[in-house]
C-alpha cells in the first residue's frame, strides 16, 4: 500500500511538472542588492489574488515567495504572462539615525523601478532617531490630502505614514494621497512611511526629502498650506480610533493675506479624563489671549485672518473605562465678503420660549470646491450652523460669498398649564419681526401648541380658509402651514394647507406643532393677510375635527390624515360640511375599496345630515364605499379605523362639489294652486265660526281649556330627534294660550268689533341640529350598512294620536274651576337628553 502511495505522488508530480514546463517562460528580471543598503526586497502572493498555481516565480526553484536581502542579487521570472494580477512586491529600507549617519535630503526609489517587475510595488521608509530629535518628512512633488481609513486615491499612488511613541509602539498619523495643501510632516522619535505605486504608473522618485529637527516636544506636527480658496479635511493620529493617551498633535496653516480661514468639527469624542482636560488650542494672529483654550464640543473660531495653528491635547484616562479621544475636523479658506464686516442684531430679549437657528441649505452645487458659508457670533466664533436663544440680544455676521446658500429655522412653544383659565386664551401664530432682521431667508417657522392632557383641546382658526395640499389640487402659494401631532411617540400628521380653500376650522384633540414653511421670498407679504388664530377648547376623544364650507366654484378636496402612512389604529376623523340653501352637494369618494384588513375591531364610516338626520353608516373593511351621492343639508362624514393588520392601512380620499338646487315648474304650478284653495277654505271658516258666534247668548260661560285624562298626552319617541343638548335649543319652551284667547268675548264692546288677540304659531327649527360628529358604532360591532330617518318612526314606538291632548267646554254652572292647573303636559318620563 505504501509503495502504491509513492507511485501515485510521484505520478503526480510529473504530471504537475510537465504542465508547468508548458506554461509560457516571463521576462527575466535581476536585482541586485548592495552590502550594507539595508534594503529588503519581497516577492508575495497579491491578498485578492487567483490561486498561485496558474502563476509561479521560476528562480533556481519554482516557488510563489521570493525574497531579495541587502549583498544578494537574484534572477527570476514569471510562469505567466501577467504577474501583477497574482503577486505584489515590497521594498523596505530601514534607517538608523541613533547609530548611524542619517541620509538627508532628497530620498531616492532603492533599487529603481526600472530594474523592478510591473507589479504592485510598496516603498517602505522606516527610520529610527534619538527621543530628542524630530524628523521632518517635506514633500516637493505634491502637497498630500487626507483621507479616511477606508477611502482610496483616484491615481492609486498612497502615501501611509506613522510615528513612534515608544521603542515599541507605532502611532498612525494618517493616510495621503496627492493635490492637497500638506507641505510637511515633523514627528518625534522616528517615523515610517509607506509609499504605494500601482503596477501601471510610471512614477521613478519618492516625491519627499528628510530634514533634521530639534525636539517639538509633541507627537507630531503637520504643516498645511493654501495658496487661495479651497478646504481641507484633517484628523487625530490613529483616527477614527482612539487618540493616544495624554498627547499632543498640533496643525499649522499658512493663509495668504487676503483670505479668510474657519474651522469646523466634523466629528468628535471625548475620553474619561482622570487627570488634566482634553481641549482644543488656537495660535490666532493678532489675538490677546494666546493661546485660546476651547473644548471639543464649543464653536470654533471663524473669520480669521494670517497663519494661525491649532492643537489637540489628549488627558490622563480612566484605566477602566477610558473611552475614546478623536477628532475629524475642516478647515475653509475664502475671500472676505462685502458683508463680513457688517452686523446684525436679533432682539431675542422679550422671549422665553423661542429659538432661531441658521442652517446651510442642502448643498446641490456641482462644484469643485463651494466655499464654506459661516455665521459667525461677536465677529469671532463661527460655525455654519448657529442658534440663538431667547433672553438676550445676539450680534452676528455673515462670512459667505452667497447668503441664499442659508435659510433659518424658528421655535416656538405656546403651552397651557392651568385648564381652569386657558379656555379664556387666544393667540395669533404670526410671524415675530426677528425672523425679518436678518438678510437670509426663513425656511420654517413652528409653534409647539401644548395642552393638559384630557382636559382640553386645540382649534386652528385662519382669517383666510384653508386648503389642504393634495396631488389632485396642488397648494402652488408662498408657504403652506403643515399640521402635526406633538404627542412624544405618536407619528400623526395631519396635513398641509394653504390659503384660498374652505376649511374655515381645525380642532386637534392633543399637542400639535404647526409649521409654517415658505417656498418663495414674496412669503411675508402674503402671511400677514392670513392669521391663523389658535384657542383653548373643551376636550373631546376625535383625533380631529374639520368645518368645511365647501367654494360653489372650486370642488373641495378631503383627505385622511397620515396620508402616506394610514390612519393611525383607533383613530377617528370627521368633517363637518356645511351645504348652503340654494345649493346641492356631490360627495364622491376616490375608490371604491379602501382595502383595509383589521386585526382587531372594525373600520366604520358614518354620513348623517345634520338636518333631516339621516345617517348611513359603512363597513370600511368589507362593503364597496357609496357611489357619488347628493347631500341637500349640511352633513357630517366620520371615519373611525380599527387596529389594523401590517400592510395595507387605511387611507381616503373625497370631493364635494357644490351645484344650485332647482325646483321643477310643475310643482310650483300646483303649490300655488294648492296654497290658494286652501286659503278661501280657511277663510270661508273663519266667516262661518264668527257668525255662529254672534248667535250666542251672553249669559254663557266662557270657553274654558280642560285637561283631558283620556288622551294620550305621550310623544312619540323619536331617536335623535334633537342633536343640541337641553339647554341648548328651545324643547323646553312650551306655547301659552293668550288670556284673550280665553276671556276675549268678555271684553267685547257692546256696539264695538271683537279685537283678536295675536298668537304666535309653531314654525319648525331652521337651524343645523348637529353640533358634535355622530358617534361611531362600537369598534367590535357587525352591524352593517344602515340608513335612519326620522320622518318614520322607529319599530316599537307607540302610534301618534290623531286627538288633541286639549279639549274645550262649557261648564253648566257658569263658573269657571279655582283647581289647581299644575297637571303636567306630558307624561312625568321625559325622554333621555342626548349628550355631548
Amino acid at each position: 500500500m505504501a509503495s502504491l502511495n509513492c507511485g501515485v505522488a510521484v505520478a503526480l508530480l510529473g504530471i504537475l511538472l510537465l504542465g508547468a514546463a508548458r506554461l509560457p517562460r516571463g521576462v527575466a528580471y535581476e536585482i541586485d542588492l548592495p552590502r550594507g543598503s539595508g534594503v529588503t526586497v519581497l516577492l508575495k502572493p497579491a491578498t485578492q489574488a487567483l490561486p498561485v498555481k496558474l502563476c509561479y516565480i521560476m528562480s533556481k526553484r519554482w516557488e510563489t515567495t521570493l525574497s531579495i536581502k541587502a549583498g544578494e542579487k537574484k534572477v527570476f521570472s514569471f510562469s505567466c504572462q501577467d504577474p501583477h494580477n497574482y503577486f505584489v512586491i515590497e521594498i523596505q529600507k530601514n534607517i538608523d539615525c541613533v547609530s548611524g549617519q542619517c541620509p538627508f535630503g532628497e530620498v531616492y526609489l532603492q533599487p529603481s523601478t526600472s530594474v523592478l517587475p510591473t507589479l504592485n510595488r510598496t516603498f517602505i521608509w522606516d527610520i529610527k532617531a534619538s527621543k530628542n530629535v524630530s524628523l521632518e518628512l517635506q514633500f516637493s512633488l505634491s502637497r498630500l490630502r487626507q483621507i479616511g481609513l477606508t477611502e482610496n486615491c483616484p491615481d492609486g499612488v498612497t502615501h501611509r505614514i506613522s510615528g513612534h511613541v515608544d521603542a515599541s509602539t507605532m502611532v498612525r498619523i494618517g493616510t495621503f494621497c496627492g493635490n492637497g495643501t500638506v507641505s510637511r510632516i515633523k514627528m518625534q522619535e522616528g517615523v515610517n512611511l509607506a509609499l504605494d505605486l500601482p503596477w501601471f504608473h510610471s512614477r521613478n522618485v519618492s516625491g519627499f526629502s528628510i530634514a533634521n529637527r530639534s525636539s517639538i516636544k509633541r507627537l507630531c506636527i503637520i504643516e498645511s498650506v493654501f495658496e487661495g480658496e479651497g478646504s481641507a479635511t484633517l484628523m487625530s493620529a490613529n483616527y477614527p480610533a482612539g487618540f493616544p493617551e495624554d498627547e499632543l498633535m498640533t496643525w499649522q496653516f499658512v493663509i495668504p493675506a487676503p483670505l479668510r480661514a474657519s474651522v469646523s468639527f466634523l466629528q468628535f469624542n471625548v475620553s474619561n479624563c482622570v487627570k488634566k482636560e482634553e481641549r482644543v488650542e488656537y495660535y490666532i494672529p493678532g489675538s490677546t489671549t494666546n493661546p485660546e483654550v476651547f473644548k471639543l464640543e464649543d464653536q470654533q473660531p471663524g473669520n480669521m485672518a494670517g497663519n494661525f495653528n491649532l492643537s489637540l491635547q489628549g488627558c490622563d484616562q480612566d484605566a477602566q473605562n477610558p473611552g475614546i479621544l478623536r477628532l475629524q475636523f475642516q478647515v475653509s479658506v475664502q475671500h472676505p465678503q462685502n458683508d463680513s464686516n457688517k452686523t446684525y442684531v436679533v432682539d431675542l430679549s422679550k422671549e422665553r420660549t423661542m429659538s432661531l437657528s441658521i442652517e446651510p441649505r442642502p448643498n446641490k452645487l456641482k462644484r469643485e470646491f463651494v466655499p464654506s458659508c459661516f455665521v459667525c457670533l461677536n465677529s469671532r466664533t463661527c460655525s455654519t450652523n448657529l442658534t440663538l436663544t431667547a433672553g438676550s440680544k445676539h450680534t452676528i455676521s455673515f462670512l459667505c460669498d452667497d447668503l441664499t446658500r442659508l435659510w433659518i429655522n424658528a421655535e416656538k412653544t405656546i403651552s397651557c398649564l392651568d385648564h381652569r383659565y386657558c379656555h379664556r386664551m387666544r393667540y395669533s401664530l404670526q410671524l415675530p419681526q426677528s425672523v425679518f432682521q436678518l438678510p437670509v431667508q426663513l425656511h420654517d417657522f413652528t409653534w409647539k401648541l401644548l395642552v393638559p392632557k384630557d382636559r382640553l383641546s386645540l382649534a386652528l382658526v385662519p382669517a383666510q380658509k384653508l386648503q389642504q395640499h393634495t396631488h389632485e389640487r396642488v397648494c402652488n402659494t408662498s408657504f403652506s402651514y403643515l399640521v402635526a401631532s406633538a404627542v412624544p411617540g405618536q407619528n400623526l400628521y395631519f396635513g398641509s394647507f394653504c390659503s384660498g380653500g374652505s376649511i374655515e376650522q381645525i380642532q386637534v384633540k392633543e399637542n400639535i406643532s404647526v409649521t409654517l414653511r415658505t417656498f418663495a421670498p414674496n412669503f411675508q407679504q402674503d402671511s400677514a393677510k392670513q392669521d391663523l388664530t389658535v384657542s383653548f377648547i373643551p376636550h373631546f376623544k376625535e383625533e380631529s375635527v374639520f368645518t368645511v364650507t365647501p367654494d360653489t366654484k372650486n370642488k373641495v378636496y378631503l383627505r385622511t390624515p397620515n396620508w402616506d402612512r394610514g390612519l393611525p389604529s383607533l383613530a377617528s376623523v370627521s368633517w363637518n360640511i356645511s351645504v348652503p340653501r340654494n345649493q346641492v352637494a356631490c360627495l364622491t369618494f376616490l375608490k371604491e375599496r379602501t382595502g383595509v384588513v383589521c386585526q382587531t375591531g372594525r373600520a366604520f364610516m358614518i354620513i348623517q345630515e345634520q338636518r333631516a338626520h339621516a345617517e348611513e353608516i359603512f363597513s370600511l373593511e368589507e362593503e364597496v364605499l357609496p357611489k357619488p351621492s347628493f347631500r341637500y343639508h349640511s352633513f357630517w362624514v366620520n371615519i373611525s379605523n380599527c387596529s389594523p393588520m401590517s400592510g395595507k392601512q387605511l387611507d381616503l380620499l373625497f370631493w364635494v362639489s357644490l351645484t344650485p338646487r332647482t325646483t321643477d315648474l310643475t310643482v310650483i304650478i300646483l303649490t300655488v294652486v294648492g296654497g290658494g284653495a286652501l286659503l278661501l277654505f280657511a277663510l270661508g271658516f273663519i266667516i262661518c265660526f264668527v257668525k255662529k258666534n254672534k248667535k250666542k247668548k251672553i249669559t254663557k260661560g266662557p270657553a274654558v281649556g280642560i285637561y283631558n285624562g283620556n288622551v294620550n298626552t305621550q310623544m312619540p319617541m323619536q331617536r335623535k330627534k334633537f342633536q343640541k343638548g337641553r339647554k341648548d335649543n328651545d324643547s323646553h319652551v312650551y306655547a301659552v294660550i293668550d288670556d284673550t284667547m280665553v276671556y276675549g268675548h268678555l271684553l267685547q264692546d257692546a256696539s264695538g268689533p271683537f279685537i283678536q288677540a295675536e298668537v304666535d304659531t309653531y314654525r319648525p327649527f331652521q337651524g343645523p341640529t348637529g353640533d358634535f360628529p355622530p358617534s361611531p358604532p362600537p369598534t367590535n360591532s357587525r352591524a352593517p350598512t344602515v340608513k335612519l330617518a326620522t320622518d318614520e318612526p322607529p319599530p316599537g314606538s307607540p302610534p301618534e294620536s290623531e286627538s288633541e291632548p286639549y279639549t274645550f267646554s262649557h261648564p253648566k254652572d257658569g263658573k269657571v274651576s279655582n283647581r289647581s292647573t299644575d297637571t303636567p303636559l306630558l307624561d312625568a318620563h321625559e325622554p333621555t337628553e342626548p349628550g355631548e
